[in-house]
């Protein structure tokens, strides 16, 4: 009990510096492949923090180090952000970092800039405080998320050869515990018609009308999706469609529909395109899942295929015990333990490889991607003290 009262005295004792921090973050512009502004910022920030080492990576993740122990944990937060939109929803600044009114305001404030900027002052307490136990704490802001989440895991994995033995992604929880969310897949089905003069349009094969029909059945797929008690209830929309033909004055010979697939637990992408190559039936369409490869700042081209498993652990799991704990003895109460309705990282650090993931970040998810979004500087404290205290008992 004295390590936790010690840490969140800590944490409030850099309150004005988690906050300043996060404002130098978020004037950074950082579109995904763009990150090279912010990553040299947090490096920086990492560095001034005191950790034991800081690097940039082939694929551009900032992974900063603190401890030699034979326990792993990392921290995760991604330093990429959505773009502006549009100007005049915003009533300041986006990329002003104002820090106003007890909020840190500005793109990325909480997705997800927020978490970085408090686990660099978790780090800089853990310095202070000393590590007793036997433990190595990886701080990672992370690239490419909202592109493809993962991606970058992918990367530390494969290539850092970096295998944490838990994981906490700070992506926002509102302060609560997630212990999992859905996984999607994006699927594309493209169809093949037949042109032929738009004055006669019985002599070709509409692809957009192909395309209609099958939109239609998506339609109903989703009302008899599968759900699970926690995670929720499977989804299907189609969030594009696109056409061509030889001219405006021609039967459309060709038509293309993205999905965004989103799995509960027991969907996998097999599942996801069977039911989807079962509306096609008798249609000259082909199905298939996207892949994505894109070249980062750093110059390197990377990519994996479209797919995101679904995660969760149940409330019983050491990691999520551990995190109840740390509340618990740092803030005096229970913490609600609940999920993310969109997607993280975890779909690659559990998802994919299993590793134990806890989610605790500052902010509240409904200002993801949102017009004038903030976080309560008091989340950026709280959050401080909740990521040095998992880390120096875990």
């Amino acid at each position: 009990m004295e390590l936790a009262k010690s840490i969140l005295e800590g944490s409030k004792k850099y309150t004005n510096y988690t906050a300043n921090n996060l404002s130098k973050l978020i004037k950074k512009k950082s579109l995904s492949t763009k990150e090279k502004d912010v990553a040299q910022e947090l490096k920086r920030l990492m560095e001034e923090a005191g950790f034991d080492d800081v690097m940039i990576d082939g694929l551009g993740n900032v992974i900063g180090r603190i401890g030699q122990g034979k326990k792993i944990i990392a921290l995760d937060g991604h330093i990429d952000t959505v773009d502006l939109g549009n100007r005049e929803n915003w009533s300041f600044d986006p990329l002003g970092g104002e820090v106003k009114d007890g909020f840190v305001h500005g793109r990325g404030s909480v997705d997800q800039k927020g978490g970085p900027a408090s686990f660099v002052t978790a780090g800089k307490i853990l310095k202070e405080v000393g590590l007793s136990n036997d433990v190595t704490i990886y701080f990672i802001g992370s690239v490419m998320e909202e592109d493809c989440d993962g991606l970058c895991w992918k990367y530390i994995v494969e290539e850092d050869k970096i295998k944490p033995d838990c994981v906490i992604v700070t992506e926002p929880t509102n302060l609560n515990i997630y212990r999992g969310h859905r996984g999607r897949t994006e699927i594309e089905v493209s169809f093949y018609g037949v042109s032929a003069h738009g004055s006669a349009p019985e002599r070709g094969k509409n692809a957009i009308y192909m395309a209609s029909k099958a939109a239609l059945e998506i339609e109903r797929l989703n009302d008899r999706l599968d759900s699970d008690p926690f995670l929720g209830k499977g989804s299907v929309t189609i969030s594009e469609f696109v056409s061509s033909s030889p001219s405006l004055c021609a039967v459309a010979d060709f038509a293309k529909i993205h999905l965004d697939r989103r799995l509960t637990w027991g969907e996998d992408k097999a599942l996801a395109v069977r039911q989807i190559e079962e509306v096609m039936k008798g249609v000259n369409a082909k199905v298939e899942i996207l892949n994505y490869k894109e070249r980062g700042y750093t110059g390197l081209e990377y990519g994996m295929e479209k797919y995101y498993p679904t995660w969760k652990l149940d409330e019983t799991h050491p990691v999520i015990q551990a995190g109840i704990k740390s509340y618990k003895e740092l803030f005096h109460e229970a913490p609600v333990v609940d999920k993310w309705t969109f997607s993280t990282n975890g779909v690659m650090i559990n998802g994919h490889y299993g590793i134990p993931v806890i989610g605790f970040g500052p902010g509240n998810e409904v200002l993801a991607h949102a017009p004038n979004e903030k976080v309560p500087v008091d989340h950026l404290v709280k959050a401080s003290a909740f990521y040095a205290h998992f880390c120096a008992t875990y």
